[in-house]
């Protein structure tokens, strides 16, 4: 019994691990209504796109809550500048939204999907 157990746990543990290192695609799929971030991104444009400033910082909440949950499920089965570069995205959005940029909003949507789509690839 001790030898199963000596075998055993180490090779569930690792499988688990490996699991979760390779379910990205998985995780980053929305669980609810409020974490799809693609279909947030695409709002978004469309309202930047009309020049609807109050709806669109709305929205920008809306995708930063979305990103912290999601964030928590991927952390470990993306890379950290991957992550980051997001992260900045969000940042530089809400100047440009703050701002009432349409070229740098639309500019830092389209970059943040395209780091979306790239996450665990």
């Amino acid at each position: 019994m001790r030898k199963f157990m000596v075998v055993t746990i180490p090779i569930i543990t690792l499988v688990i691990f490996v699991l979760i290192m390779f379910g990205v695609n998985f995780l980053k799929n929305p669980l609810g209504k409020d974490d799809n971030i693609p279909l947030i991104i695409e709002r978004m444009e469309h309202n930047v796109s009309n020049e609807r400033w109050q709806e669109v910082g709305e929205q920008r909440e809306e995708l930063a809550n979305a990103w912290k949950k999601v964030v928590r499920r991927i952390q470990f089965s993306s890379e950290r500048d991957e992550l980051n570069a997001f992260r900045i995205n969000l940042a530089r959005l809400k100047g440009a939204i703050l701002a009432e940029d349409k070229s740098n909003a639309l500019m830092e949507l389209k970059e943040a999907h395209e780091h979306w789509e790239s996450l665990g690839r």
